[in-house]
């Protein structure tokens, strides 16, 4: 198998991922769901699933506010930070989103923060959309939350260095026809260790996964293109919120 195949594995499991993304923090993560719940205006006894939870930043909020919620992970490192903070309203699972995860049961579906793209084949996406959908009651609701490729893309910056605590962080970027690329190379400077690490991101664009959603079962309802949930601009909008309903 191609190691780069599966490069979240590694990625996702180091310690240096969150070193390196410790400004995603809770209040970031709390305003954005803030203006989606006052969007989607959701029943109180709801059953929500965060699929691609990572420590569970989004599934905690949501479970504050009194929803039942189920986050899962490919990750064992993430899914073991984030029991520690299970309770009656909240669970977290291992669990890799292209294989199937509870029937029929969610009423909404979260995918948050560009954690969908990350696979070597459009197969393999399709697969996670049906997994996702297949989960989801007929009529539920899947928000899909990813970066907008072409904005992305014309403001790349190349390369780019960072000290954090003593590791060093050098990172280049570039992109093809198909995929947003950035290597990530870390001295330790502590451990005197070198460690490289690379992030692939697949270029779906809103027309992507029009297609791709409607393979799924899946139609999409609402377009947004920033955290405020300001309307989409393919040229100036940051991100590509999707809002889709199981047919």
């Amino acid at each position: 198998m191609d190691p780069a195949s599966n490069w979240f594995l590694d990625w996702f499991n180091s310690p240096y991922y969150h070193q390196l993304y410790h400004y995603r923090d809770e209040r970031e993560a709390e305003l954005f769901l803030n203006n989606l719940l006052i969007f989607l205006k959701p029943a109180r006894d709801v059953a929500m699933l965060d699929v691609a939870c990572g420590r569970g930043r989004h599934a905690r909020i949501l479970a504050s506010r009194g929803f039942d919620v189920v986050g899962i992970d490919i990750s064992p490192a993430m899914i073991a930070y984030a029991k520690q903070f299970e309770d009656e309203r909240l669970h977290f699972y291992q669990h890799d989103m292209r294989l199937p995860f509870w029937i029929n049961y969610f009423d909404h579906a979260f995918n948050f923060f560009t954690s969908f793209g990350y696979f070597k084949t459009e197969r393999e996406h399709l697969d996670a959309l049906r997994s996702i959908a297949k989960a989801t009651k007929p009529n539920g609701r899947f928000i899909l939350d990813f970066l907008n490729v072409v904005y992305a893309e014309r403001n790349i910056i190349s390369e780019s260095e960072q000290v954090i605590d003593g590791v060093s962080f050098h990172q280049k970027r570039h992109a093809d026809i198909k995929h947003l690329f950035k290597y990530i190379a870390i001295e330790d400077h502590k451990l005197h260790r070198r460690f490289e690490f690379v992030e692939r991101i697949a270029k779906f664009s809103l027309d992507d996964f029009s297609r791709l959603f409607h393979l799924s079962g899946l139609e999409i309802m609402n377009v947004f293109g920033s955290y405020n949930l300001e309307p989409f601009d393919l040229d100036r909008s940051t991100r590509l919120i999707m809002i889709a309903k199981k047919r």
